[in-house]
């Protein structure tokens, strides 16, 4: 599992793009109304609250300490459980698990766990509803990163996990889930700010940076800025270049013996 440290309110005010597209998943869900929803790796609750909105029986599960303060503070009325994706129980199942860029995150060897805790915890024809980031996703800030790790006889380790649609498939269907839909595609994303594309990366990439000093972290990071300069910065507004796997599945029908 990643474990990421997250400083909620930042994330909350200057991220909030990413619940925001989130809501497009929406549509995918087939449940009615009324169908008790599990919002898996919900953050700071901002789509676990639009789901109970919309009338359905909604709890929210982050690992993140922070958020799930920060959830349980702004949305008083809803369930939040602190938990991690991999290992998670739920007392009775679901008729959907809904999340929003939450499976990259996941380590690849992890990744068959999570998708069989998932389908444990659906009930028989449950659907999964997700999307998180695929393969290529922000590309072109990661080579950017690793090639200034590089210049400085330093590794840059992945921190996350992005498939294709043919890796992941697979491993949906050995959970027990049938996969109807999947797509990747390119989703260039605005970010907020002129220092828009810094604030990113010092928000979402952490890891590789373990154990170096913040004058290190600081020198790669403007350098890192300065190269991407010419592709990411676009008519004064910085952008990431998101690449997004969108996925609807669902769980097998129990059958008499």
């Amino acid at each position: 599992m990643n474990n990421q440290h997250w400083q909620a309110e930042q994330y909350a005010a200057d991220f909030d793009f990413v619940p925001l597209y989130g809501t497009a998943l929406f549509d995918l869900i087939a449940a009615p109304k009324g169908s008790t929803v599990l919002d898996l790796g919900c953050g700071n609750g901002t789509l676990t609250a639009k789901l109970a909105a919309l009338g359905y029986q909604v709890q929210g599960l982050d690992a993140s300490p922070e958020l799930t303060a920060l959830a349980r503070r702004d949305h008083p009325e809803l369930s939040f459980m602190q938990g991690d994706a991999v290992v998670f129980e739920l007392r009775e199942p679901v008729d959907v698990i809904f999340s929003n860029a939450v499976f990259h995150w996941i380590d690849a060897e992890l990744q068959p766990a999570l998708l069989e805790h998932a389908a444990a915890a659906l009930k028989p024809g449950g659907e999964l509803v997700c999307e998180f980031g695929g393969y290529g996703n922000n590309a072109m800030i990661h080579q950017a990163l690793s090639a200034a790790f590089a210049r400085r006889g330093l590794q840059y380790k992945m921190p996350f996990f992005f498939p294709t649609i043919g890796q992941y498939g697979p491993l949906v269907e050995q959970a027990g889930m049938q996969v109807r839909l999947a797509l990747l595609f390119d989703r260039m994303t605005p970010l907020k700010g002129q220092q828009g594309l810094r604030d990113w990366i010092y928000m979402f990439v952490s890891q590789p940076f373990a154990g170096l000093t913040d004058a290190v972290k600081d020198d790669i990071i403007a350098e890192t800025v300065d190269a991407l300069r010419s592709v990411l910065y676009i008519k004064g507004q910085w952008y990431a270049d998101y690449v997004r796997l969108r996925l609807r599945a669902v769980k097998a029908e129990q059958t008499a013996a």
